[in-house]
């Protein structure tokens, strides 16, 4: 490509997008006079997301070109302002961006981008935490290949996904105990001791929500649970409170009315909308009508609060064996970092650090093992009873051992019928003389 026709393609993207146009799409918004204050970018696995933050709302149009691929971004009454030489697009579909003055007050942006992409946009009003902004996804265009259920049941190699999230950080300590003990501190030492546990085993990985010493937003934590594509999601806590005296572990899971509220929370906000709905799954709401939405959520709610409650019981059951429960069944709350419509999710309390007792046992690094241990037996034992689809451990999960912690009540006789086994081969398994149990005792169950 010679320096003359360099130049005058550059003045044709810059200038009038003639016959290689191939979709314009006009969304009418209130033209005021706006700024580019600033333009952010980042990737997920299925599009390359731009965000321009503007100073006021603008009316804007999309121009998708060919030969070579480009977006032209057309904004009425605007100045570009932004500064764009930080901004990494190596893991994205852009490959430059650039931009002009367009009909003397209008603005054009250009994307040159890597390969052909879908385009969608949409604009978000200000709010009391951002100003207004046009959201811009580049949908990759994936080879469509014809599936098959045997082709689909083939795929029997993917890990469970668990995000693993250490409550407050940061500036948040959290809950204080004696010796300046603090919640953030613990529960990060007690995350990091799951996580590995869960990265050890062959069928799962461990995905560590926060890291460090500091502060995420409880949205966020979420958001980082999807973005990671979590089957499970896990907020590890230790309770304080103003009587020294309280005590005792519990798990909670989401209440219905937090489950109701959060339903419609999602279906009002556009920005909600546009997100891949589950971590692993693949349920898109940007498409859809409000009913059909709806529709839609409230099963995708009312099969994760399920899911919830059932691996809460898992878990609850595990950590009865090394700690004093303070319920005995999976309590329900409205807790924010809970509601994930599309991520089972748990808020686990592992104690209270406001009682001088658990709080000497919290900082001890053998009893956050014993604890990390029962939480990761609890949710093992969960999925070897319902092991997604297209996973290792479903392929796998009729020849492992399951464990079960015997729970006040319990009796031999209807374990056995639970597991669709008998009294004598569970005795024979576990080497036991006598059907006599106790609370907190482990014991195999034999294959079926």
């Amino acid at each position: 490509m010679n320096l003359n026709y360099r130049k005058i393609k550059k003045k044709f993207d810059l200038g009038l997008c003639g016959i290689c146009v191939i979709a314009l799409v006009l969304v009418p918004i209130t033209a005021l006079a706006s700024d580019i204050d600033s333009l952010r970018v980042w990737r997920s696995p299925e599009k390359t997301r731009l965000v321009i933050d503007l100073s006021g709302s603008v009316k804007h149009q999309l121009i998708a070109l060919e030969n070579p691929h480009r977006l032209v971004i057309d904004i009425s009454d605007a100045k570009f302002k932004a500064n764009i030489k930080q901004l990494d697009l190596s893991k994205t579909s852009i490959l430059k961006i650039r931009h002009a003055v367009r009909n003397s007050n209008d603005l054009r942006i250009v994307l040159d981008l890597k390969g052909s992409v879908s385009p969608k946009s949409f604009a978000l009003e200000a709010n009391e935490i951002s100003g207004d902004r046009l959201v811009v996804d580049l949908y990759d265009k994936k080879q469509q290949v014809s599936k098959t259920v045997a082709k689909i049941l083939e795929r029997n190699d993917r890990k469970i996904v668990i995000a693993i999230d250490a409550g407050h950080g940061g500036e948040d300590p959290g809950a204080s105990g004696p010796n300046r003990l603090r919640e953030k501190r613990v529960v990060l030492q007690i995350a990091k001791k799951i996580d590995k546990l869960f990265d050890e085993n062959p069928y799962f990985d461990g995905v560590l929500v926060r890291t460090g010493d500091y502060y995420i937003d409880h949205r966020k934590r979420t958001q980082i649970a999807r973005r990671e594509q979590a089957d499970f999601f896990i907020s590890i806590h230790a309770d304080g409170f103003s009587d020294p005296r309280a005590n005792g572990a519990s798990v909670y899971a989401l209440s219905t009315k937090g489950a109701t509220s959060e339903t419609a929370r999602y279906l009002a906000s556009s920005e909600n909308r546009a997100d891949l709905i589950g971590g692993a799954s693949a349920l898109s709401l940007d498409d859809k009508d409000d009913l059909l939405a709806g529709v839609l959520l409230d099963l995708s709610m009312n099969e994760t609060l399920r899911s919830s409650l059932d691996a809460g019981s898992y878990v609850l059951r595990n950590m009865g064996a090394v700690a004093r429960l303070h319920k005995k069944q999976v309590e329900q709350a409205g807790f924010l970092v809970l509601k994930s419509p599309d991520i089972p999710s748990l808020l686990i309390e592992t104690g209270f650090i406001s009682n001088p007792k658990e709080a000497k046992q919290l900082s001890s690094d053998r009893y956050q093992q014993k604890m990390a241990k029962a939480v990761f037996d609890g949710l093992f034992s969960f999925y070897i009873e319902q092991p997604p689809v297209g996973t290792l451990l479903g392929k796998s999960s009729k020849e492992l051992i399951k464990t079960y912690v015997i729970a006040r009540g319990d009796t031999l006789s209807e374990i056995a019928q639970r597991y669709k086994t008998s009294v004598n081969k569970i005795l024979r398994y576990n080497n036991l003389s006598s059907s006599s149990i106790r609370v907190g005792q482990k014991i195999s169950i034999p294959p079926s």
